[in-house]
């Protein structure tokens, strides 16, 4: 398609200079409103009004200045239609083979702390609609939706002698929309109440980041520094995992360090529970985060305070444990909502994104099968379903060993579930944490026996796993000879 006009409207004039210079030196007619129109007439170049050809002026301060049919349809027509070739001579609209837009920087103006009615101006209507038909009509029309686009448009312009090519307007309409489609999702944040909040860094000091949503929702904050990257990340898993582990009538606490649970247990008392929690390994509670399902009073509160942490997560804190943990200033405590939030997980990789349902199936005792000779004890039952919910919330390849409603010891992101399992069992020796009677729970299913065979050699009586291997009878056999129960869910739980 040989360029023989262009719409030109954008709120960033960086770098418009050359490419307005390049389409008038082809002899463009360029069409333009506004502050546009002035800025490339203060270039020397000829500029159309598009006032003109609508035959209406700028209404309400700008806000309608392109928004008619006369535009629209210069840029909507087919080429190759003749219905729509001789509708466009009877009504004398003029084509538009080019369509240039730099959209209201209306994210600019939310993260300046602006007035609401300023940043409601700041919505674009006319150029959003603008780029949304010219992308519609990719086959005839070329879209510039960006102002970052500007020089390689220019390039591709030169390079084809003033034509654009049917493949790069096909990328110019996918830049166009995944342009939209960026520009309301901010809007629809704005709307709903989700920040945008600068952190000092990201996982490093070199690294950037921001959050974007509305924590506010979820937490009170009474206390401390702002939260940084990691800290919200480790927040997150710390509310997956005691929402999955929490039960009627027992206090449930847990101690969380990069995303993997280093303690958790259930007790009648929240002081136990926590007790319990960082009794499991007390090393890497060390500026860890903490959460609990159940109101801290003063009593776990002073033990607490023994200890260098990083966030404090609860219900509600009593006045004297509030006053208590208050006392030191950087140390951040949070007062959650308990309101649940399940949005899929979304995350880059390579040169896009991965978008997922997060893992919301927890197993019911009523799920489990039983293939072994050996069957678990009510009890043990009630250990198999706890480790399985700490394990969905562990990083792969996992082991959860559990004991009497507490974690005895983990292994987490490990290359093989038999090095997993060895990390977890010389951690539970160097805090003289018995393994008699533990039961085991691993995230994907046993390829081997080798793992049933070294959890029992350590104490371990009972195992759950998803099962689903070829070779899963291999385990069961070997769990009938050592004496060991097993109990399989039908569901994996990888966390990469």
């Amino acid at each position: 398609m040989t360029i023989k006009s262009a719409l030109i409207s954008v709120f960033s004039k960086d770098g418009i200079d050359e490419l307005a210079l390049e389409l008038a030196k082809n002899n463009v007619d360029i069409y333009s409103t506004g502050g546009t129109k002035k800025y490339l007439e203060n270039l020397g170049l000829k500029v159309l009004a598009v006032e003109d050809y609508t035959n209406y002026p700028e209404v309400f301060g700008g806000r309608v200045k392109t928004l008619h049919p006369a535009i629209f349809g210069g840029i909507l027509y087919r080429r190759d239609n003749t219905s729509d070739l001789a509708e466009l001579v009877q009504h004398k609209i003029p084509a538009i083979d080019l369509v240039v837009v730099d959209l209201y920087p209306f994210e600019d103006t939310v993260a300046s702390g602006a007035e609401h009615d300023d940043i409601i101006e700041k919505i674009d209507i006319g150029g959003i609609s603008l780029i949304r038909a010219a992308a519609k009509n990719y086959k005839y029309t070329s879209i510039i939706s960006n102002r970052n686009q500007y020089a390689s448009f220019t390039e591709h312009y030169k390079r084809n002698g003033g034509d654009s090519t049917l493949a790069y307007r096909n990328e110019l309409a996918l830049a166009a929309f995944n342009e939209t489609r960026h520009y309301d999702t901010a809007i629809s944040s704005y709307f709903s109440g989700e920040q945008k909040l600068e952190l000092r860094y990201g996982e490093n000091p070199h690294q950037k980041a921001h959050f974007k949503g509305d924590i506010n929702g979820l937490f009170t904050k009474l206390n401390g520094k702002e939260l940084s990257y990691n800290n919200l990340l480790d927040v997150d898993a710390a509310v997956n995992l005691i929402q999955d582990v929490s039960e009627k009538g027992k206090a449930s606490f847990a101690v969380l360090k990069h995303n993997n649970a280093c303690g958790c247990a259930k007790a009648d008392t929240v002081s136990q529970a926590f007790r319990d929690a960082l009794a499991s390994d007390p090393v890497s509670a060390f500026g860890g985060v903490l959460i609990s399902d159940t109101e801290i009073d003063l009593e776990t509160a002073q033990e607490i305070n023994k200890l260098f942490y990083e966030v404090c997560i609860a219900p509600s804190f009593s006045i004297e444990a509030k006053e208590l943990l208050t006392q030191k200033a950087k140390r951040i405590l949070l007062e959650w909502s308990k309101k649940e939030y399940k949005q899929p997980i979304v995350r880059s990789c390579l040169n896009g994104v991965l978008w997922q349902d997060r893992d919301l199936h927890n197993v019911e005792e009523e799920e489990l099968t039983f293939p072994t000779k050996l069957k678990p004890s009510s009890t043990q039952v009630k250990d198999l379903l706890l480790a399985d919910r700490i394990v969905k919330n562990t990083k792969s390849n996992a082991i959860i060993l559990v004991k009497d409603g507490r974690l005895i010891s983990s292994g987490t992101g490990q290359t093989s579930r038999v090095d997993a399992l060895r990390q977890a069992i010389v951690k539970a020796n160097a805090f003289n944490l018995s393994l008699e009677g533990a039961v085991m729970a691993s995230d994907a299913f046993f390829p081997f026996p080798d793992c049933v065979e070294i959890a029992a050699e350590a104490g371990i009586k009972a195992v759950i796993q998803p099962g689903g291997s070829i070779k899963d009878n291999l385990s069961i056999d070997k769990c009938d000879e050592i004496n060991v129960a097993m109990a399989m869910t039908g569901t994996r739980h990888f966390k990469h």
